[in-house]
């Protein structure tokens, strides 16, 4: 059931069906039981439109509770055999039993569950490489492997489908946001940014190296938090330690000695960048944030998506006619403003651009070897090997042009069609023999490069992939 459909239905009054006479119809004992339900169907509906965990939990059981009980109330609604009652009585179940079906297809869907199984595998990865050494009494040592695995999941969650739906944009979004955290986290440690001074060097000294042994708990602490591995500990809770922590540093006697007050500061920093991440209780709540076609960033990338799709076709149409036009000042002037996008860290939105800037990318690489093709003039001593290249490349620009205006999907002939033209071409430039010829060396791999990138450019147009 779209969620348009049932969002519009919780604001509009419940007609029961034909318009009642106030006199009679209108106080019916029915009617006004109907009307009851559907008050209380419109105060329900926008949780069950919002709801985004699965059917163990606690929040689900008591939705599909409240709901049950309405249906069971509905149905035990006496129409007297009346028609216009049976058919609002009839209106009035298959809300309920909608919102029902809404709930449980969403916290089953199989985008659901698989932010849910890619969660477990991240709250795995992090028991094992933080949580349990901190538990057996020792000090966390962040692998680059475990920072590779984290990034690796969290390009995989950016990937799970949600088509549209509120549920699962939220529930991927704040999978999303925890997981960035850790990521931030523990990366922060492998940077180890602030090393201890010796206690001699100041009588507050001792102190401050003692709060940066808390704090080193704190960060484990905080990645077993984020990730629902701490039962007993809670946000709330970390959150008034380390505040606790900075205003014992606020209070301590520094003043005289910049080494000292330097090193103060950056334990601050350290216990401020651990406290940004503790508001995450209610991250998600906001449609701006996990809904990204509100997102301003999204909008400005949207926006030279459209400007490049427009040179794009220019471009297309004159080398048709056998002309070359040149938008490259403008598309040079695009790939900045796509770098000055921000990104505020949010994985969805940095691969957002990242496709973006690939698209403008590859109708600058297309308007460089049209140019090249039309400027080339071999000479008569040209080796034929090298000839051979750039006669690759010719037939690489034609198709590149099609790759550009090709808009479908993989079970497409017309794809199957390109993947295996270039493809050939690969084999055509590996079946080239340089001779020892260092520019024609230079021109194949250049060409090979050339190819393989018209390939990925293909496959990212036909991935499906959604912000």
């Amino acid at each position: 059931m779209a969620v348009r459909w049932l969002c519009s239905l919780f604001g509009k009054p419940f007609d029961g069906g034909k318009r009642m006479d106030h006199g009679s119809q209108q106080q019916h004992p029915a009617m006004i039981r109907l009307y009851e339900v559907q008050r209380e169907v419109q105060s329900l509906g926008p949780q069950v439109c919002t709801f985004s965990g699965l059917k163990n939990e606690r929040e689900y059981r008591r939705l599909e509770r409240e709901l049950t009980r309405l249906l069971l109330e509905v149905d035990q609604v006496d129409t007297e055999g009346r028609v216009d009652l049976q058919g609002a009585r009839k209106r009035a179940a298959q809300e309920v039993e909608g919102l029902l079906r809404y709930l449980e297809e969403n916290a089953t869907h199989p985008s659901r569950l698989a932010i849910e199984e890619l969660s477990r595998e991240a709250q795995r990865l992090v028991e094992q490489g933080v949580v349990e050494p901190q538990r057996a009494g020792g000090t966390a040592e962040i692998s680059d492997e475990l920072v590779d695995a984290v990034q690796e999941l969290i390009l995989r969650l950016t990937q799970v489908k949600t088509g549209g739906s509120v549920p699962l944009r939220k529930a991927r979004y704040r999978a999303l946001t925890r997981l960035c955290a850790v990521q931030d986290v523990i990366e922060g440690r492998t940077r180890q940014q602030t090393l201890p001074l010796s206690e001699d060097t100041h009588v507050a000294v001792q102190r401050i190296n003692q709060v940066m042994v808390q704090v080193s708990g704190a960060r484990s602490q905080l990645v077993a938090l984020l990730m629902g591995l701490s039962g007993r500990d809670s946000c709330a809770h970390l959150s008034r330690v380390l505040t606790e922590l900075l205003v014992e540093l606020d209070a301590l006697d520094v003043s005289g000695n910049a080494a000292v007050r330097n090193y103060r500061k950056q334990v601050v920093e350290e216990i401020n960048g651990l406290l940004k991440h503790l508001d995450l209780e209610g991250e998600g709540d906001d449609t701006r944030r996990y809904d990204l076609a509100q997102n301003d960033s999204i909008r400005q990338i949207e926006a030279v998506r459209g400007r490049v799709g427009q040179l794009r076709g220019e471009v297309l149409r004159h080398c048709g006619v056998g002309d070359l036009f040149r938008p490259k000042p403008e598309l040079q002037s695009l790939l900045t403003h796509l770098d000055q996008v921000d990104t505020a860290r949010n994985p969805c939105i940095r691969e957002a651009r990242r496709r973006a800037v690939l698209e403008v990318q590859a109708v600058i690489t297309f308007l460089d070897l049209r140019e090249a093709l039309i400027c080339r003039q071999p000479g008569s001593n040209e080796p034929p090997q090298h000839r051979a290249v750039w006669m690759v490349l010719g037939s690489l620009s034609d198709l590149q042009a099609q790759v550009l205006c090709f808009n479908g999907k993989r079970a497409d002939k017309s794809y199957i069609l390109l993947e295996e033209l270039l493809t050939k071409q690969l084999l055509a430039l590996d079946a080239v023999d340089p001779q020892g010829d260092e520019m024609t060396k230079v021109a194949r791999k250049q060409a090979v490069k050339f190819a393989q990138n018209i390939l990925s450019y293909l496959d990212m147009k036909t991935d499906e992939w959604e912000y």
